[in-house]
């Protein structure tokens, strides 16, 4: 730990639960306090596993044993094993239920000794199931918090949320939940050949009711949708617990520290670089003049901790957008370029050692034109390609099935991701500026802490950290 650092320093003899501690954000935020506060208490993990060893195990697998944490071994060495073991006690549970899921005998330990709770559990599927989205981003949102309550020394509830596109804040919950537990009942009683075909036919509903009560209330997908439900329940909820609720928009690589580039899960853009990486991105619809609001994983959870020490104890609700389209916009136009410069100087070879053909992708700017180039360079051709494919016996199997997979591939992005492609709101930053202005004022927290987009190169940082951070760390 820097000694002069009393960002760091307040965390010395703290105990931390952290839900969601297998996710990106929740390794990043794990590796830095233990780098510069080796003297906080304990980092339980709570980790969806049946018994404690199996939580061991996956904490073992999908945790300390990532290349993130290689500073953390070199300044340890070979007391890197026994130092995690003695900092890091993984916990058996799931967010879904009450108390966390965690054995009533391991309970009354955790609610006398934990002093913050980081509620980063989630699932971030844009059209995950309804039932499943409720569960994990909704009521998991409302056990933490109950559990928060019942822990006599707390003095920090942070919740990890999104931020939000728009949508309506007069929801009944309630009401939600009794839709879905309906749903089901009226599929378990519709007639199906089997017990796999009923199951399909739940998740297909389910996955389809999530989006249609998102976009009913405003919302552009069940993600954010169930993300601010949660929001929502901890607002009406929170009594007099210190709550803070970090809003991060898309977030990207590390930006510097302790490995620059280091990426795990698919976000938004990233499906961008892997398209033009594999060459399956022949088009998208996009206003490339827009601006894309993203933020480096690393500067998230500098914000998240300086967030957590600054408001510790308070009888109050903070919210904080850690965003970079206020202080240092960056528009898709340069994403697209350096994309295309990259791929054009680092061409891709493939697995037979031939290098993979790579052309720029056509940017459409309007749902017309985009509409009429699918159709023109896919619907026609594969409705051709059928009909030749059923009198010549199937020859042309091959080069149907490629094509339609390029067609649904590229239509699937442009669903999930073109309310953010033409999105054109700010979100306000001025919480985070108060924040910033207030650790600025010792120049070691400053720099240990920096999550000040205005710093960032955009053009630099894409074509040398984020792109190959990219095809290096999420290779599948």
């Amino acid at each position: 730990m820097d000694q002069g650092s009393k960002i760091a320093g307040y965390f010395k003899g703290k105990s931390i639960l952290i839900t969601g501690s297998t996710g990106f954000l929740g390794k990043i935020l794990m590796e830095k306090i233990l780098r510069v506060e080796p003297q906080v208490k304990k980092i339980y993990l709570l980790v969806r596993a049946q018994d404690s060893d199996s939580a061991k195990q996956r904490v073992q697998s999908e945790v300390i044993g990532k290349e993130l944490f290689k500073v953390l071994k070199e300044e340890h060495g070979k007391g890197y094993n026994k130092f995690m073991e003695e900092k890091i006690s993984p916990i058996a549970g799931d967010v879904i239920y009450e108390n966390l899921g965690i054995e009533s005998s391991q309970v009354e330990n955790l609610i006398n000794e934990i002093d913050i709770i980081v509620n980063n559990a989630a699932t971030t599927n844009f059209y995950e199931r309804y039932d499943v989205s409720l569960d994990a981003n909704t009521l998991g949102a409302k056990h933490v918090l109950e559990f928060a309550k019942k822990c006599v020394n707390l003095k920090m509830l942070l919740h990890v949320s999104t931020a939000t596109l728009n949508g309506s804040s007069n929801l009944d919950i309630e009401s939600e939940l009794r839709l879905v537990e309906e749903t089901k009942k009226e599929l378990q009683l519709s007639e199906t050949d089997s017990l796999e075909s009923t199951e399909k036919l739940e998740r297909t509903a389910m996955k389809e009711l999530g989006i249609k009560r998102a976009k009913k209330f405003g919302w552009p997908n069940t993600y954010v949708f169930t993300k601010a439900l949660g929001e929502m329940v901890l607002g009406h909820m929170r009594g007099d617990v210190p709550l803070v609720i970090i809003r991060p928009t898309i977030i990207t690589s590390l930006y510097t520290e302790p490995l620059p580039g280091w990426m795990e899960g698919t976000r938004t853009i990233d499906s961008f670089i892997l398209g033009y990486a594999k060459g399956n991105l022949s088009c998208y619809l996009a206003d490339l003049k827009e601006i894309m609001d993203v933020i480096p994983g690393d500067m998230v959870v500098n914000a998240m901790i300086a967030a957590i020490v600054m408001h510790s104890g308070e009888d109050a609700e903070t919210i904080y957008h850690i965003s970079s389209s206020m202080r240092n916009p960056v528009r898709f136009v340069t994403f697209e370029q350096c994309l295309y410069r990259y791929f054009r100087e680092n061409p891709r070879i493939g697995k037979n050692g031939i290098t993979i053909g790579f052309n720029r992708v056509h940017i459409f700017n309007t749902v017309s034109a985009f509409k009429a180039y699918m159709t023109l360079r896919y619907k026609l051709p594969l409705e051709a390609l059928h009909i030749v494919n059923l009198l010549l016996c199937g020859r042309f199997s091959h080069r149907y099935n490629e094509l339609s997979r390029r067609y649904r591939y590229i239509m699937h992005l442009v669903d999930l991701y073109s309310p953010y492609t033409f999105f054109r709101g700010r979100f306000d930053d001025m919480n985070l500026q108060r924040l910033k202005l207030a650790i600025d004022k010792d120049p070691t927290d400053a720099q240990l802490f920096c999550f000040d987009p205005k710093i960032i190169d955009w053009g630099n940082y894409f074509y040398q950290t984020h792109i190959p951070g990219v095809l290096k760390f999420l290779p599948k």
